[in-house]
């Protein structure tokens, strides 16, 4: 009965291994795929891939997104935010990190982990909190793995990111507040990664005491 635990799936939030070299290499879970019509996302309760939306409109994701496993958006990050804003009222949206993966297979679907290396982020302010966007390579992408910070890619790469992440949650009946403010590098990356590792450990810490 020592293989019990192989009967049952892993939580992708809480059970699977960020991986041994966090922050610089990435298991990830990948939701949703630019293939992808409907929204998706995990259900935190179960762990199962549910429907959030359908996308009423023409805003496909344009790269393979997911979150990062034993990470959340507390107060750490929200500190990042706000040093890099020069604001005082930003607070961490309490979701796992949230990252983009660049490739150039086409992956016909989500609910699958990737191996990826960070170069670089998006700090998305969604309603007054931090709601960041982890940009990173596909490990041994014949492509893209040849990037090691945000600052080589394509500037149409970055444009079209921003796009969809400022349009894609557009409803005609309601008025969303959500800014970018700002695009960094490698490094900051980094230091955004371990914040929400370090949220991660803290905040269920609590939970579980």
């Amino acid at each position: 009965m020592n293989n019990l635990h192989l009967r049952f799936k892993s939580h992708p939030w809480h059970g699977v291994n960020i991986g041994e070299k966090a922050p610089e290499i990435l298991t990830v879970y990948i939701e949703v795929v630019p293939l992808d019509t409907i929204k998706y996302e995990v259900d935190k309760a179960s762990g199962y891939l549910k429907i959030d939306r359908p996308q009423k409109y023409s805003n496909v994701i344009p790269v393979p997104y997911g979150f990062v496993p034993q990470t959340f958006c507390g107060d750490r990050l929200a500190a990042i935010a706000n040093e890099k804003t020069l604001r005082d009222d930003i607070v961490g949206d309490g979701d796992p990190l949230d990252i983009c993966v660049l490739t150039e297979k086409s992956i016909p679907h989500g609910d699958i982990l990737a191996i990826v290396k960070p170069i670089g982020g998006i700090r998305m302010i969604d309603g007054g909190e931090a709601d960041d966007k982890i940009i990173a390579v596909l490990k041994d992408d014949m492509v893209y793995s040849e990037y090691n910070d945000i600052s080589e890619l394509p500037i149409g790469i970055i444009t079209r990111l921003r796009h969809y992440f400022l349009t894609y949650k557009d409803i005609p009946e309601q008025t969303r507040n959500t800014s970018i403010a700002g695009v960094y590098g490698h490094a900051d990356a980094m230091e955004v990664i371990r914040a929400t590792m370090e949220d991660y450990k803290d905040y269920f810490k609590k939970l579980k005491k």
